[in-house]
């Protein structure tokens, strides 16, 4: 890789770690668009958020522990368990501008969902989905995204949105999550022979922009409102989204 292409994958990843920390979500979701425009494998992109995604979650995970739903959480990551493998699949045999474009459409129809799920929140005068079992459907596809895009944590926003969790319940679950299944997903990048020389490089080289990313990500969230600049993100993500469709 030259110096300009490492100099712009480091970004990529602080910019997704700095969104994680902020928000509590949307690292894999801001950064694997970025890594795909440049000129690097897919795959060593999907291992090398996977290991960031990891390190966010170990520094951003104790804040909240106290209102994790361990009942929740443990049918999610039993769910994942199951789901792993089959992203693996279709990430190794479909080929990449597939996914590519895959992604771009699930990133328009993610941003739109989140611009309306304040509407539909408000809409809703009781919680959705209440039985248990309706949590394992979003576990195994937390599980497929998981390995194929990272994107683990997208299934658990909409689930806990239907679920109308308070703030707390929502963080602290949602966090939690991404740490348990965030394990699993790397290791399964490493059995399934995801992990390149150049993602573990990568990763060193971006290590003290994450670190720097998480630090400052906890400073701001503490003392500006995120809601105010969740519509910003939200629309940042549906023009990525448009981007990837764009032919390159």
């Amino acid at each position: 890789m030259t110096a300009e292409v490492i100099v712009l994958v480091i970004a990529a990843v602080f910019i997704g770690a700095l969104m994680r920390a902020v928000f509590g979500f949307g690292e894999a979701i801001v950064s694997m668009p970025l890594l795909a425009m440049l000129p690097i494998p897919l795959q060593t992109s999907v291992s090398l958020i996977g290991l960031a995604g990891l390190t966010v979650a170990l520094f951003t995970v104790f804040g909240g522990w106290r209102h994790i739903d361990r009942a929740v959480l443990i049918r999610l990551a039993a769910a994942a368990v199951i789901g792993i493998p089959a992203g693996l699949v279709v990430l190794r045999y479909t080929p990449a501008f597939v996914i590519t474009f895959g992604l771009g459409v699930f990133l328009i129809v993610y941003g739109g969902y989140c611009l309306l799920k304040k509407t539909l929140s408000s809409a809703i005068e009781r919680p959705l989905l209440n039985d248990r079992g309706w949590v394992l459907p979003f576990g195994f596809a937390s599980g497929v995204l998981g390995s194929a895009y990272n994107f683990n944590g997208v299934p658990v926003v909409v689930y806990g949105t239907l679920r109308r969790w308070h703030p707390e319940r929502f963080r602290g679950t949602l966090q939690a999550h991404f740490l348990i299944s965030g394990v699993l997903v790397v290791a399964g990048h490493a059995l399934g022979g995801l992990w390149t020389a150049d993602a573990l490089v990568m990763y060193g080289y971006s290590l003290p922009a994450i670190l720097c990313a998480t630090a400052l990500g906890v400073y701001v969230n503490k003392r500006i409102p995120a809601k105010k600049f969740e519509s910003c993100l939200y629309v940042i993500i549906i023009v990525l989204g448009i981007l990837l469709l764009l032919p390159r």
